[in-house]
């Protein structure tokens, strides 16, 4: 309980420094944002989207077909052997 109470002060205390501590002119989310929207930025994302559009579509429809078989099944449990009872 500790440790998580810790890992949520440094984070929070990294948030709150990442938007108001100024580097330069601008602050360190300002700095990722004008980086991220940027045209070589934007070429990068364009062209992964164009490489791995088709096995993202794939894997999309991979799990589609899961959860339509879930679905089907209607116990939740696609596929799943039945509980063992001691």
């Amino acid at each position: 309980m500790i440790r998580w109470l810790l890992i949520l002060a440094v984070a929070g205390a990294l948030a709150f420094c990442g938007a108001t501590v100024p580097l330069g002119k601008k602050t360190f989310f300002q700095h990722v944002k004008a980086i991220w929207s940027s045209e070589p930025m934007t070429e990068l994302k364009d062209g992964v989207k164009d490489t791995a559009g088709p096995a993202t579509d794939k894997a999309k429809q991979f799990v589609k077909g899961g959860y339509e078989a879930i679905q089907k099944d209607g116990s939740g449990s696609a596929g799943s052997a039945a509980p063992v009872t001691p």
